[in-house]
């Protein structure tokens, strides 16, 4: 287990190989996602939108265009109709 010390401001030097596994570099933003136990995963959340790619399973058909524009128009009549 790899472990790091808090300084009185709050501050962590994240171990090395943590950086180098997690791709975390200077100027990284990182989160730190509340779980359902009470504990927190820390999560480095910069990087490209291709790094997300591939991680969720296709839902059935992709819609076109015209289709997302019709349903955006009827979200939007629906939500300020009178």
């Amino acid at each position: 287990m790899t472990t790091a010390r808090v300084t009185s401001k709050g501050r962590v030097t994240i171990p090395i190989g943590v950086r180098e596994k997690l791709g975390i570099h200077a100027g990284t933003r990182v989160q730190f996602v509340p779980r359902m136990d009470g504990g927190y995963d820390f999560v480095a959340s910069t990087g490209s939108v291709g790094d997300i790619r591939g991680i969720f399973a296709p839902q059935g058909r992709a819609i076109t265009l015209e289709e997302m524009d019709a349903a955006c128009t009827d979200a939007a009549a629906d939500r300020y109709a009178d």
